[in-house]
C-alpha cells in the first residue's frame, strides 16, 4: 500500500522564502505543502486545527521566536509534530535550544533544493524506523513469553553471533532498517557513522544506535583514526566472520 505524503507546513516570514521552500517540498517525493505562513502565532493556530506532520520553521519571526514556536508545539498537545529548523541563526544558543526541542534536524540558509531533498529523505526515512519500532510494541504471545523466560544457552554458543529473528531484536531496532545498515558495512574497507547515514538514506542518530547494536551483539568491530586536531573519529567496519551472510 502506497504510503500517504507527509503533510508540511512552511513558517518564515520572508514571501520569498515561503514560496520558495514551498516548491521544494512540493517537488519532494513523499511530500506536500499544506500551508505557508509568516508568523509563530500563525504556525501555532494552524498546527492546532489542521493536520500537520512536519514544520519547517524559521527563527526569526516578526512576533515571536522560532525557539517560542517550538515550545508550544511541544507543550500544547502538539508534541507529534516534527520540526526542521530552516534559518540564517548559527550562534550556540539557538542551535543548542533547537537540539533540546529535539528538532529533526537545522538547515542553515541558504541551501540548495538538493540539499533540503536530502534532509526531508532522511527524516521519512527515520520517520518509518520510530513507525516501526512502535508497531512493534505489541503485546507478547504465550510463545514469545515462553521464548524470553527459557534458560541461557549452555552449548557455549556465543550468543554475541546468533542471528536474532525479529522478535528478538531490542526496542528501537527495525528489521529492516537494520538489514540496510548492514548492506552499507564492508570488512575490508572502514566507514564512519556519517557514512553510514548517508549511504543508508538515514538520520547520523538512527545511523549511530543500529551500529551500537551491531557492535553490542559482535556483528561489526570498531576502530578509531586520530587525526591532528578535536576528538578520535569512530570507524566501524563488518566482523570478518559475518561478511558472508
Amino acid at each position: 500500500m502506497t504510503e500517504s505524503p507527509l503533510r508540511v507546513l512552511v513558517v518564515d516570514d520572508d514571501r520569498g522564502a515561503q514560496l520558495l521552500h514551498g516548491r521544494y517540498v512540493d517537488e519532494s517525493p513523499g511530500f506536500v505543502l499544506v500551508a505557508r505562513v509568516g508568523t509563530g502565532r500563525a504556525a501555532i493556530e494552524y498546527a492546532a486545527h489542521h493536520d500537520v506532520d512536519l514544520v519547517l520553521l524559521d527563527m526569526r519571526l516578526p512576533d515571536i521566536s522560532g525557539i517560542e514556536v517550538l515550545n508550544r508545539l511541544r507543550t500544547h498537545g502538539l508534541a507529534h509534530i516534527d520540526v526542521l529548523v530552516i534559518s540564517s541563526s548559527q550562534d550556540q544558543v539557538t542551535v543548542r535550544q533547537a537540539l533540546a526541542g529535539r528538532v529533526a534536524g537545522y538547515l542553515v540558509k541558504p541551501f540548495t533544493q538538493e540539499r533540503l531533498l536530502g534532509r526531508l529523505a532522511a527524516y521519512r526515512a527515520d520517520r518509518t524506523d520510530r513507525i516501526v519500532e512502535r508497531e512493534r510494541e505489541r503485546p507478547l504471545v504465550q510463545g514469545e513469553i515462553d521464548h524470553l523466560f527459557a534458560p541461557a544457552r549452555t552449548d557455549g554458543e556465543d550468543p554475541r553471533r546468533a542471528s536474532a529473528s525479529p522478535h528478538e531484536l531490542p526496542r528501537g531496532i527495525a528489521e529492516v532498517t537494520l538489514r540496510r545498515v548492514l548492506s552499507e558495512l564492508d570488512p575490508l574497507v572502514p566507514r564512519t557513522a556519517v557514512e553510514i547515514a548517508a549511504r543508508s538514506e538515514i538520520s547520523r542518530a538512527t545511523a549511530r544506535r543500529y551500529l551500537d547494536h551491531l557492535v553490542d551483539v559482535g556483528r561489526i568491530d570498531l576502530a578509531h583514526r586520530y587525526g591532528r586536531r578535536g576528538r578520535p573519529e569512530v570507524l566501524y567496519r563488518l566482523a570478518p566472520d559475518v561478511s558472508d551472510e
